[in-house]
């Protein structure tokens, strides 16, 4: 369902920056024709996206000289913050229409990303120290993406639903990692996944 006027409109903070102000404008737009976000999330997508993707920020071990995000969407986490926090991210999105509106977005805030337009499996990219990723796949095949796109003793964080001990059972048969579960800041039944040390036994 494409996003409506008559909807309620988010409530943005007033503390947001221009930039970030400007990306939330761009998305209602696109929203009408692109299926970047589902319409009853509209009137939360401060909350329920933007926030969720910046609680980030403030996991990362070291402030990153470069990531890449999979699955960008939207451009959550990844361009959000790319945009807050000026950090270069690769966006790798194989939707040729969010890949465009990713590359608009870039270019009316100014954030600091590359959009690759391909499958995950494909993308021709040298390893980043961080990789993120939000509601893409279960986690054994999220560690099968990112592991070769991950730069020896880099992160992975990865926004979860709380329900993730199944997955991280399986993916400990195929991998060895540190995982720790940090609760999500923004939403009640989230976590955010910090992966460490990820080697294939």
């Amino acid at each position: 369902m494409a996003y409506s006027g008559a909807m309620r409109e988010p409530t943005v903070p007033r503390a947001a920056s221009p930039a970030l102000r400007r990306y939330v404008d761009l998305l209602l737009r696109w929203n009408r024709a692109v299926n970047l976000v589902g319409a009853r999330d509209i009137p939360n997508l401060w909350q329920r996206h933007i926030a969720d993707s910046l609680q980030l920020a403030e996991l990362w071990r070291h402030r990153p000289e470069r990531a890449i995000d999979l699955g960008s969407g939207a451009g959550f986490p990844g361009l959000v913050l790319a945009i807050a926090c000026n950090v270069p991210f690769d966006l790798v999105e194989q939707d040729q229409g969010k890949a465009a509106f990713l590359r608009e977005a870039a270019r009316v805030t100014g954030a600091p990303v590359n959009v690759v337009a391909a499958n995950i499996e494909t993308a021709a990219l040298p390893p980043a120290p961080l990789v993120t990723a939000r509601a893409l796949a279960p986690l054994p095949r999220l560690l099968r993406f990112a592991a070769p796109l991950l730069l020896p003793g880099g992160d992975c964080l990865f926004l979860k639903g709380r329900d993730v001990d199944s997955e991280i059972f399986e993916a400990g048969k195929h991998w060895t990692m540190d995982i720790e579960q940090i609760p999500s800041r923004v939403a009640g039944d989230g976590v955010v996944l910090r992966v460490t040390n990820l080697k294939r036994p």
